[in-house]
């Protein structure tokens, strides 16, 4: 089993370090590829600096050495890997020593295209801390609820199984490089935020995935001061508008494939309610009403608070 590590580079050079050694720690990490995506402090020199170090670290720059956010600097180390599998980890991050654990044992299985577990939080700032535990609470173990396997985990993720939960993390994730050739799966690079829950839906509908460890963390998330997800109030303006471009991107994708008319429809359903909270003005009044004639089953999704309280 060889694995290549993408990590995406953007000010983080207080914690790269920690990152990249976390990955080294497995002798099945073939390759840890630095994508460094035109930082401002001196992310660069550490990234040239530990690749001077270690041959198994690959530093990657954009061609013409800009800035084009996490999306893109991840589909670059999509092109540049070379290792069977692929893993991802952001640069603030880390994995845990039982990271890849499951992962040997189930992809023996030739079926299993992805493998996903749990992460835990790692708080760096007490500044970060205390933003992180006002907006998540006590959720310091994000998985899922259930094993599941295939399509379980797409319908999952959709929000339509209770008992699935509706999230697990791309630091804990790993594909077969094959399958995401094989379906041409990139990021959306138009989404500076939530690229990666759309590549994870998106994922998920194309391949065969299987939940590994997923009552215990394998990879850490870590919390400071400058986390955007922190940052971001839950059905404020841009809450809405970031929702409304994930789920818009959802959308696109979705209309030309051949799945379950209910999944699509709540698809759909999602895309207009954020399209609506996005609205203002008398504007957003006749488009309610457009929308509720023409899909009145938006009235009964948990979005119409979205729209109608704002």
């Amino acid at each position: 089993m060889t694995i290549s590590v993408i990590i995406p580079v953007y000010n983080a050079a207080a914690f790269l370090e920690k990152a990249v050694h976390s990955a080294l720690q497995f002798e099945e990490v073939q390759e840890v590829l630095l994508i460094e995506d035109q930082s401002t402090d001196h992310s660069l020199e550490v990234c040239k600096k530990l690749a001077q170090e270690n041959s198994k670290i690959k530093l990657f720059q954009h061609h013409d050495k800009g800035n084009h956010g996490a999306g893109a600097s991840r589909n670059l180390g999509l092109e540049k890997a070379s290792a069977e599998f692929i893993a991802f980890l952001d640069a603030d991050d880390f994995y845990l020593p039982n990271r890849f654990e499951a992962e040997k044992e189930l992809f023996k299985n030739d079926k299993i295209e992805g493998v996903f577990g749990a992460i835990g939080t790692a708080f760096l700032s007490e500044k970060g801390k205390k933003e992180f535990q006002e907006k998540f609470k006590d959720s310091v173990l994000t998985t899922v609820k259930k094993p599941a396997e295939g399509k379980d985990i797409f319908y999952g993720l959709l929000g339509l199984e209770k008992d699935f939960g509706t999230f697990f993390s791309l630091i804990a994730l790993t594909v077969r490089t094959k399958s995401l050739r094989e379906h041409h799966l990139k990021f959306n690079e138009n989404l500076r935020v939530h690229q990666d829950s759309d590549f994870i839906i998106k994922l998920a509908y194309h391949c065969n995935l299987k939940s590994g460890l997923i009552d215990e963390a394998v990879s850490m998330r870590g919390v400071h001061d400058d986390n955007r997800i922190t940052k971001i109030k839950i059905y404020s303006e841009k809450y809405n508008q970031r929702q409304f471009l994930l789920w818009n991107s959802v959308y696109m994708w979705a209309k030309d494939k051949s799945m379950d008319g209910k999944y699509f429809e709540h698809i759909q359903l999602r895309q207009k309610s954020f399209e609506l909270a996005t609205k203002k003005g008398i504007a957003k009044y006749w488009s309610v009403a457009l929308s509720i004639f023409k899909h009145p089953k938006i009235l009964k999704t948990r979005y119409r608070f979205t729209y109608l309280n704002k």
